[in-house]
């Protein structure tokens, strides 16, 4: 009876068991629910072993469950591995990869223009190119790659650093004329923010390194996007924290001025990321390659 099991039955399984959901395995793999909920069904049959508990509110694995699971977690591992080295070609660098990446400057500007210039030297590459700041989920979310300001917080995935990016508390100069020039953090509860994603400001004593102070902000105007934050910043209506790299030339032309000189944050990376332990086509390793070259030649 075990020999008639169907291997795409267990990666559904798999699947089931990664995402903790049957709606959202069936959505990846592109059927309906109920054909997943028939194929663990028919695993279970036969195996004769119950593998996952589920009501209508929750879904768990057995004890059984969780050995198959982690089992047969790395034997496909080795398959895809397989798979895809057998299929992949050699020579050439082609297929799909599906990118991920922060808007504004450095995705807009910067990344655009790396993956257009890879895109010039492999003809045969096709790129699926998303603009979004939530937080995703590389497997759930299937990209190949992702590029994002910050830290890694999650150890399955790989960061490879590009760059790192200063940061500035910016006013302009009729804002400072008009509000007046704040000269430390806590000044900044009575001041007008324009704020992103990130509302808890922190700073770090240019005097005394060791001295810190973190602040929470509500904005005035709260946008996702640097771009429109520099415009309305440019215009007066408030102090902005962003990458220098989004500003220089307003910087230069004196449109925009650095404030609390003695008050810095610190730098952050920003990197590209992508899967750990998953076999990496080799269009993805040549596209990773490339973009750290590319940035590497940028500084």
């Amino acid at each position: 009876m075990l020999n008639n099991v169907n291997l795409a039955d267990i990666r559904s399984f798999v699947l089931i068991a990664k995402l903790g959901n049957f709606t959202k395995a069936a959505e990846a793999l592109e059927v309906s629910r109920s054909h997943v909920s028939r194929q663990i069904s028919a695993l279970e049959k036969q195996m004769g072993v119950t593998l996952l508990t589920r009501t209508t509110r929750t879904l768990r694995l057995t004890q059984a469950g969780q050995h198959f699971f982690h089992q047969c977690e790395s034997a496909l591992q080795l398959i895809d591995q397989a798979l895809v080295a057998a299929v992949d070609d050699t020579k050439k660098v082609q297929g799909l990869i599906r990118v991920n990446c922060v808007g504004g400057y450095l995705g807009e500007e910067l990344v655009a223009q790396a993956i257009a210039e890879f895109m010039q030297i492999y003809p045969q590459i096709t790129v699926d190119l998303d603009f979004s700041s939530p937080r995703i989920d590389l497997i759930e979310d299937q990209f190949d790659v992702a590029f994002r300001m910050g830290d890694l917080e999650d150890a399955g995935f790989i960061a490879r650093r590009l760059m790192t990016i200063e940061m500035v508390t910016l006013a302009s100069p009729e804002y400072v004329k008009k509000y007046g020039e704040p000269t430390h953090p806590r000044e900044l509860a009575d001041h007008r923010s324009l704020t992103g994603s990130v509302t808890k400001w922190s700073f770090v004593s240019a005097l005394e390194p060791s001295k810190h102070y973190d602040i929470h902000v509500k904005g005035k105007l709260t946008c996702k996007n640097g771009r429109a934050l520099i415009k309305a910043c440019q215009l007066g209506n408030g102090l902005i924290r962003v990458p220098k790299v989004y500003c220089e030339a307003e910087i230069n032309r004196g449109e925009l001025i650095p404030v609390m000189p003695l008050w810095r944050i610190n730098s952050v990376p920003f990197s590209a990321i992508f899967h750990k332990d998953r076999y990496q086509p080799k269009r993805i390793r040549v596209f990773i390659d490339f973009i750290s070259e590319w940035f590497q030649h940028l500084s």
